[in-house]
């Protein structure tokens, strides 16, 4: 992605603040809400299936609900949980769009940087829909057929394997790379469609460059909070830790580590 338009003015240190400030509110209320959320679905228990794995209650209404009333539940808690997962990995881009519209405009750019996270966000909003989707069928599929069942925890470890192994690939490289800049955002025009439009390239942008470790994260159970709070650091820390491109190789190495570890519990179960 170029950044072609952007001109990046330097403001004083308390336009920073505040704006990593209240960035840390938000990621605070949303890593919250993740945890309560994550807690109530613990609580409601799930379904023992073949293999030795227990199927989540996410996956289907809840008692006197429609597929579509879970469907909105499930696409909410989703972007809440995304929030608090990728917050820290595209809040500093965030940060250099509100430079780069800022300036003598500062006011209208606080408003047009929450525009492009709003955005952004929709971009994971959608990926949400699509997870449900394929999650709830998926588990009607392993209650219909137990032979499929007891062999999910390989095919999810053989997932975690895949996504480790990608993180040695060229693609994923390329996508690294692109992360120190920007998408062009029009000359810095103050409006709500250029603000959406960036928050759009964004979003995709992020789900290319993390969509094998989300899928390890999917694999490894949504609701499993410790492996969300890992993939979350990955996906940071791959982006800005210096010599990004070996931390992945890194994270790669554990992933595939992991993976293997899983494959091995679920054939010798």
């Amino acid at each position: 992605m170029d950044n072609v338009g952007m001109t990046v003015r330097r403001h004083s240190g308390a336009p920073r603040a505040i704006f990593f400030g209240a960035s840390s509110l938000v990621f605070a209320a949303s890593a919250a809400a993740t945890f309560v959320w994550c807690a109530s679905m613990d609580a409601m228990g799930g379904t023992p299936m073949a293999g030795g794995w227990t199927m989540s209650a996410l996956w289907a209404p809840m008692c006197g609900r429609t597929w579509f009333d879970a469907a909105v539940s499930f696409a909410g808690m989703w972007n809440v949980m995304m929030v608090a997962m990728m917050l820290p990995a595209v809040a500093p881009a965030l940060w250099r769009y509100f430079e780069a519209v800022g300036d003598e405009r500062a006011a209208r750019a606080g408003g047009m940087t929450a525009m492009a996270g709003a955005g952004y966000f929709f971009v994971w909003l959608v990926v949400g829909v699509v997870v449900f989707a394929a999650g709830a069928q998926l588990a009607a599929l392993a209650v219909e057929a137990p032979e499929l069942a007891h062999t999910a925890p390989a095919v999810a470890g053989v997932v975690v394997v895949i996504a480790g192994v990608l993180q040695f690939s060229a693609w994923k490289a390329r996508w690294l790379a692109c992360c120190g800049n920007v998408p062009s955002c029009g000359h810095a025009r103050l409006n709500v469609q250029a603000a959406l439009r960036h928050g759009l390239k964004l979003g995709q942008h992020c789900l290319c460059c993390c969509a094998n470790l989300m899928a390890a994260l999917l694999a490894a159970g949504v609701m499993d909070r410790p492996a969300m709070a890992l993939v979350a650091v990955a996906i940071a820390a791959e982006r800005w830790v210096p010599a990004g491109a070996r931390v992945a190789r890194g994270i790669g190495a554990a992933a595939i580590a992991v993976g293997v570890v899983m494959v091995v519990r679920a054939v010798a179960a």
